[in-house]
């Protein structure tokens, strides 16, 4: 009997593995781009040892290297990747869960990145949650075979938030499509449109990045719109 043929994700499984490897491509996870002495300093790792894991990234198409002067940039390749790490991290989240006394999110450390985060450049955690449900329910957006258009009340919501979201491009799945979230283990928003709001939120002060982490915090401006989507629900 021969034995069935190697799984094509056999290849990137054992890339993304690799611990070193692992802590890189979540430093990539918020779509910046950023240098191997940057990723270096970050994971903890010398520069020669992590030109040797980036050019690996880079081969098995995970991450994406452009050269612009004396420097070379790293990110991750494109969103089915980051959806597809943040999608292993549900499953590992799941499992350090179900140990006891292993309440992931319930650690300090944790905290900041389950109230608010970047994946891939669009808003996650605890925000980004609230953030879909918001526009769903001030009918801004609404979902048709696993993406999103903008509904008949889009203008007024995108109008009041000071954004135009008739410019948004649209991609092959849509202006947005539901990520499962890591943390909240509900969808949040994914695509051009959720790039294009956090960047606009962002822009005006009304999330901060915090420096060296994925996590957003309150900006030192804000927006009445942006706090009522934003506000708690019970």
């Amino acid at each position: 009997m021969n034995a069935a043929p190697e799984p094509r994700f056999a290849r990137i499984a054992a890339m993304i593995g690799d611990p070193t490897r692992s802590r890189m491509l979540t430093v990539l996870l918020d779509g910046a781009m950023l240098t191997a002495g940057e990723i270096a300093r970050t994971t903890d790792v010398t520069p020669q040892t992590a030109s040797v894991h980036l050019a690996k990234l880079v081969d098995a198409g995970l991450v994406h290297v452009r050269s612009q002067g004396r420097h070379r940039y790293f990110k991750l390749a494109d969103g089915d990747v980051a959806h597809a790490l943040e999608a292993l991290a549900v499953v590992a989240d799941r499992d350090a869960d179900a140990r006891p006394g292993r309440r992931v999110w319930s650690q300090d450390a944790m905290r900041p990145l389950r109230h608010a985060r970047t994946c891939y450049g669009h808003l996650a955690g605890r925000l980004g949650v609230q953030l879909h449900d918001a526009l769903i329910a001030h009918d801004a957006v609404t979902l048709h075979d696993d993406r999103y258009r903008l509904a008949d009340g889009h203008g007024r919501v995108f109008d009041a938030l000071g954004f135009d979201a008739a410019r948004v491009a649209s991609s092959p799945r849509g202006i947005a499509y539901p990520c499962v979230d890591w943390s909240e283990r509900r969808d949040h928003f994914a695509g051009p449109l959720a790039v294009a709001l956090l960047t606009h939120f962002v822009d005006r002060g009304w999330l901060a990045r915090i420096e060296g982490s994925r996590a957003l915090r309150p900006g030192p401006t804000s927006h009445p719109m942006f706090r009522e989507m934003l506000a708690p629900r019970a």
